[in-house]
């Protein structure tokens, strides 16, 4: 079984950058897919972006296109999501999730973090 671990979170202003990362430990990604996804307060959990194993396949949410980067190092076993030009409405639990294959679907999903706070200020 895997343990996912996001970090990077914080509070940034508008138009500011953060860099999340999400740690795997117990075994590694392995052959999985990795997405991020993100709840808002009152909302319900929506997807981000989702990276094959090996990179070659790559989804982004349209409210998220240009200006979030998702990305991997199996080495290192980690994911990434660089996120720039940060807006107010990203603000959210983001959360790393991984499944055998590339889906926006976040019940597909197998195991899950237990999610980084993301704060976006005006």
């Amino acid at each position: 079984q895997v343990q996912l671990v996001e970090s990077g979170g914080g509070l940034v202003q508008a138009g500011g950058s953060l860099r999340l990362s999400c740690a795997a430990s117990g075994r590694t990604f392995g052959r999985d897919a990795v997405g991020w996804f993100r709840r808002a307060p009152g909302n319900e959990r929506e997807f981000v972006a989702a990276i094959s194993w090996t990179s070659s396949i790559i989804y982004y949410a349209d409210a998220v296109k240009g200006r979030f980067t998702i990305s991997r190092d199996n080495a290192k076993n980690a994911v990434y999501l660089q996120m720039n030009s940060l807006k107010p409405e990203d603000t959210g639990v983001y959360y790393c999730a991984t499944n055998q294959g590339i889906t926006t679907q976040g019940d597909k999903y197998d195991y899950w973090g237990q999610g980084t706070q993301v704060t976006v200020s005006s």
